[in-house]
């Protein structure tokens, strides 16, 4: 019976993943391997005389495949698979930081509509338009403020706008004044205030906090009264 078993194992048709893994694809898997955008990237890796240009039309259905050809595809044409590709903001981004010859202001175009991904544009990509990543980053707090602390060349008063002013939230007031270089001290100082712990703690850590605006900001919470007299020199005991 084994004998029997390992002779149809031997001889029943192998998946193309199975060939693949094992190294056992021919031109011949060609026309199954177009059947799946995964399967016709890596038959066109892997295959020599593969035919590029049908592999990378349907590789090119899937973005991250498209994204995969491109990179690593020598005879792929760059801007079929860009095409594809700036459907994703992240792939997008990925596309003009790892693709030869990739057109920065299409995959800029892209990756800015999703904060992230302007963020990330302007602080690795060589060629990217920092005023307008900026203009995609500061839709969220968080990226007004990593946008003003890592981009070089961000407009310090456009970010705090959003991260301080347009948000009211005190967390991001103390953040802004704590790690941007060029904050307006006075004015994170007024969106601090706004909440005991972060008048204390701006007081404590914020160079150029107004001690006594802080300290009146924390008398009517004992726990942030006590610290700040504790933690803050310069606190009227």
């Amino acid at each position: 019976m084994l004998e029997f078993l390992i002779r149809d194992a031997k001889t029943a048709p192998k998946s193309f993943g199975y060939k693949l893994k094992n190294n056992l694809l021919t031109l011949e898997d060609q026309e199954e391997a177009l059947t799946n955008p995964e399967w016709a990237y890596e038959f066109a890796k892997h295959i020599p005389g593969a035919d590029i240009e049908v592999c990378q039309e349907v590789a090119i259905k899937d973005p991250y495949w498209a994204y995969r050809f491109a990179k690593y595809i020598t005879e792929a044409n760059i801007e079929v698979c860009l095409e594809a590709v700036i459907k994703d903001s992240r792939l997008a981004y990925q596309f003009a930081k790892d693709v030869t010859g990739a057109n920065i202001k299409v995959c800029q175009e892209a990756a800015i509509k999703d904060p992230v991904w302007a963020y990330y544009f302007a602080k690795d990509i060589v060629g990217a338009d920092i005023e307008v990543c900026q203009e995609g980053a500061i839709k969220e707090p968080y990226w007004a403020y990593k946008f003003a602390r890592d981009v070089k060349g961000a407009d310090i008063e456009v970010c705090q706008g959003q991260a301080v002013n347009e948000s009211e939230e005190p967390y991001w007031a103390y953040k802004f004044a704590r790690d941007v270089k060029g904050a307006d001290i006075e004015v994170c100082q007024g969106q601090a205030v706004n909440e005991s712990e972060w008048a204390y703690r701006f007081a404590r850590d914020i160079p150029g906090a107004d001690i006594e605006a802080c300290q009146e900001a924390t008398i009517k919470e004992p726990k942030w009264s006590y610290k700040f007299a504790k933690d803050v020199p310069g606190a009227n005991i």
